[in-house]
């Protein structure tokens, strides 16, 4: 008879394992930057060994990608249109704006290491800059897919145009989250400049039909 539990056991404390590994590097890399942070000061405030982080990660850079695509899947659920149903074009995307403050005042690690990892020049770039930038594709390419499923009339340059605006925004409002804390009501600025973005989307689409 096969004896199932220990091997259950022995995944369920390498998930345990890995998550902690994980929030460790978070808020190290958070308070420190990518050059502050090691294995040995993860390993310190994680509570486990240097090799149990090498077994999960082959060195810091991938790591430090690890937290980065951990970070960015729940900010990226949180970038969802409400349906039809729950009010008028404006008021989805309003809600949808809240919805992904929300988020990242949860989990904002993708979005502050990959900040600091994409305004660095290396020679040799690190994964996580690279990995940065790719999720950060996955999230322009959804924004302008909701800017042609609400305002139609747009064409691609305008499309462009307010993805482009729309993220740049967004990056500047967490910013300054960042250097100023909480007095920075993020909700409440999401929902503003997704406003004046749906309105800006409003005129481009005006002036194509013109």
């Amino acid at each position: 008879m096969t004896k199932p539990q220990p091997a259950r056991k022995k995944r369920a404390n390498g998930v345990e394992s890995r998550q902690r590994i994980l929030d460790a590097a978070a808020e190290i890399a958070g308070e420190r930057g990518y050059e502050g942070t090691s294995i040995a000061a993860v390993s310190t405030k994680c509570g486990l060994p240097a090799s149990s982080i090498y077994w999960h990660f082959k060195d810091k850079d991938d790591l430090i990608a690890a937290v980065i695509e951990r970070s960015f899947e729940t900010w990226l659920a949180a970038v969802e249109l409400p349906g039809e149903e729950t009010g008028t074009p404006l008021e989805r995307v309003v809600a949808m704006a809240g919805s992904v403050a929300k988020s990242l005042i949860a989990a904002p690690d993708f979005l502050r290491l990959g900040l600091m990892l994409a305004l660095e020049r290396r020679p040799a770039e690190p994964r996580g800059r690279t990995v940065f930038l790719q999720v950060r594709d996955i999230a322009r390419a959804k924004i302008a897919e909701m800017a042609r499923t609400l305002v139609p009339d747009l064409d691609e340059q305008s499309v462009h145009t307010l993805t482009t605006y729309a993220v740049a925004g967004g990056d500047g409002l967490f910013v300054q989250r960042e250097i100023n804390g909480e007095d920075v009501d993020l909700v409440a600025l999401f929902e503003l400049h997704a406003e004046l973005v749906y309105e800006a989307a409003a005129r481009l689409s005006a002036r194509n039909k013109a």
